[in-house]
């Protein structure tokens, strides 16, 4: 029987749940996070993390000791290496070297791990001559490279999450950014949809992030610095009340204000940036094949928003929940994608 964990994945508006057996989500919540306890992906305090991760799963009904965190891109460090084969034993000793020019901290207060890219019919490939001014490389292993995804986080952040799960009574068993969380679940699709490009945009409170794979190798990710936060403003701003009920009559569509003039003219600039960005990723990969978008975050909910970014750029848009088993019959799904694509291989 397949192992359960619970996904949980930290936005600045909301706490994502997903207790996922197997490639099947059996419970789920989003809850309100309370104001200022994340500060730039990090607990202000792990205690009080702790106390809103114990409520909302109580609240959720999800009984489970095992933990996977969805790790905010903005805390890590991510990249795509190619280096010499070699022993994973030596693939330990060596990665923290591939982040040298990034990390101004010393080394020793982060923690490294990778994924590999290269596939395991290629590591299986014979290798191909080696001149003599080659690097050294395993000869027990086939080939002369590999491709990987690596990553760096600082101890202390993973400390902090890690008190923050235990004061919740779970265990953090798995952390890694949003990048693996989506690859977990490309991984699941059919054959003939894996090896596709794929643009996954998450339309998110502060910022809106662009993740281009092809398969499921991470290319690129965009940030625009705008987010849902920007239509809040204006509501703030029309209604003569605070950003945070105004971040409530949005969610709620109070007297239908997601449809009022000046939020529907937030969502063309919001759809005009994407735009931009989506021109500048294809003019700097001219054999692009891109034609669809998978929709999620907390802007994805709003349907005004959703249509007017269909509208404006020319391909097909879908919700992130097809890019989950049984999704579609999910509440919330696609606002969820992250928290149940962390507990996947």
């Amino acid at each position: 029987m397949a192992k359960a964990m619970v996904g949980v994945d930290i936005g600045y508006d909301s706490l994502k749940l997903a207790l996922v057996s197997g490639d099947r989500v059996k419970k789920s919540a989003v809850v309100p996070m309370p104001q200022n306890l994340l500060r730039e992906g990090r607990p202000t305090s792990p205690e009080g993390l702790g106390e809103v991760l114990r409520s909302a799963l109580k609240q959720a009904g999800i009984s489970c000791k095992s933990g996977a965190l969805a790790l905010p891109n903005d805390t890590v460090y991510i990249r795509n290496v190619t280096m010499p084969r070699v022993s994973a034993d030596k693939l330990t000793v060596n990665l923290p070297y591939e982040f040298r020019d990034y990390i101004t901290d010393e080394l020793k207060d982060y923690v490294f791990d990778y994924a590999m890219i290269t596939t395991e019919e290629q590591l299986k490939a014979p290798p191909a001559p080696l001149d003599e001014n080659a690097p050294e490389v395993d000869d027990e292993l086939a080939g002369n490279s590999m491709e990987l995804m690596a990553v760096a986080a600082p101890v202390s952040l993973i400390e902090e999450y890690r008190e923050g799960f235990r004061k919740a009574g779970l265990k953090l068993e798995k952390a890694a950014p949003t990048v693996s969380c989506y690859q977990g679940l490309i991984r699941q699709l059919g054959l003939e949809e894996r090896d596709r490009e794929f643009c996954i945009l998450d339309l998110g409170y502060q910022a809106i992030r662009m993740y281009m794979f092809r398969g499921d190798t991470h290319i690129v990710t965009r940030v625009l610095e705008v987010g849902l936060s920007a239509i809040d403003q204006v509501i703030a701003e029309a209604e003569s009340v605070d950003v945070h009920l105004a971040h409530t009559y949005l969610l709620t569509n109070h007297d239908n204000c997601q449809n009022a003039e000046h939020c529907i003219s937030t969502y063309n600039n919001i759809a005009v940036e994407l735009m931009r960005a989506l021109n500048f990723y294809r003019f700097s990969n001219p054999d692009s094949q891109l034609d669809q978008i998978f929709l999620c975050g907390g802007g994805a909910l709003i349907a005004p928003l959703r249509e007017i970014i269909s509208q404006t750029l020319d391909m097909r848009i879908r919700p992130a929940e097809d890019l989950v088993v049984g999704g579609a019959q999910m509440a919330d799904c696609n606002a969820l994608v992250q928290a149940v694509g962390i507990t996947l291989e």
